[in-house]
């Protein structure tokens, strides 16, 4: 594998964890142990970005989509999301992490979310990463919010249409604050965006593999970041503009 250049990192992972299910079933297990073993392929993640100085990495955790499932996977999923938190807040505060989080949270079952909210109280001054965890969400109905929001700030003469831009959309939506994906992940081998950061990955790369979730691994995560490094990013303009040729 080629090394890692330090000085061309993504400055933001965004990654769509997938094939938790199939891999239980590959395993002839229940999905909520394939969902267990996901949760340690999030550490795992976690740790390699922290380490490789990632500075923001999303995960899209459960989509609005998600509540849709069978009642008793979601409140596993539930469980599963507030022992990793009670777990992992001791590493958060050791290596500096900062959690944040995207989406509908007031949807999450309320002890879950009074841990969450603990939680990213606790880690608010953390400045090493900030991890960022997408919980009942959707990017349309992010969209949605963002636009209502700006027309009530228009009635309220807090906001000019003719001002209106993308810089001015970006901080109406959830991400206000944080730089666009510079890679997007998504494992299982599906080729889909799945409603996940629509605006917000215009420029993104994108990096599909075949790995299923829970197998997913440090050096899957570095060879991501290297297929990443080959690109070249231009951003509508031309190579030899990029090159300042």
């Amino acid at each position: 594998m080629k090394k890692i250049d330090q000085n061309n990192l993504p400055r933001h992972i965004a990654i769509i964890m997938d094939g938790n299910g199939r891999w239980a079933e590959q395993h002839t297990m229940g999905r909520i142990r394939g969902h267990r073993k996901g949760v340690e392929a999030v550490r795992t993640t976690v740790t390699a970005c922290r380490e490789m100085g990632i500075q923001y990495l999303t995960l899209f955790a459960f989509s609005s989509e998600n509540w849709g499932r069978p009642a008793g996977e979601v409140s596993a999923l539930m469980s599963l999301l507030e022992e990793f938190l009670e777990k992992e807040t001791p590493t958060f505060q050791k290596q500096g992490i900062q959690l944040t989080t995207i989406g509908e949270i007031d949807r999450l079952y309320a002890p879950v979310r009074a841990k969450l909210l603990e939680v990213k109280k606790l880690t608010e001054r953390n400045n090493q990463m900030v991890l960022n965890l997408a919980l009942s969400y959707g990017s349309r109905d992010e969209i949605i919010f963002a636009v209502k929001k700006m027309m009530a700030d228009h009635r309220e003469g807090k906001l000019n249409a003719d001002d209106i831009d993308q810089d001015m959309v970006g901080r109406y939506l959830f991400t206000s604050g944080m730089p666009d994906p510079d890679l997007l992940i998504r494992t299982s081998g599906e080729y889909r965006i799945s409603n996940f950061l629509l605006w917000q990955m215009a420029y993104t790369e994108l990096y599909f593999t075949d790995i299923l979730w829970p197998d997913f691994k440090k050096e899957d995560l570095l060879k991501a970041v290297a297929v990443y490094q080959n690109r070249e990013r231009r951003f509508g303009l031309t190579s030899e503009q990029i090159q300042g040729k």
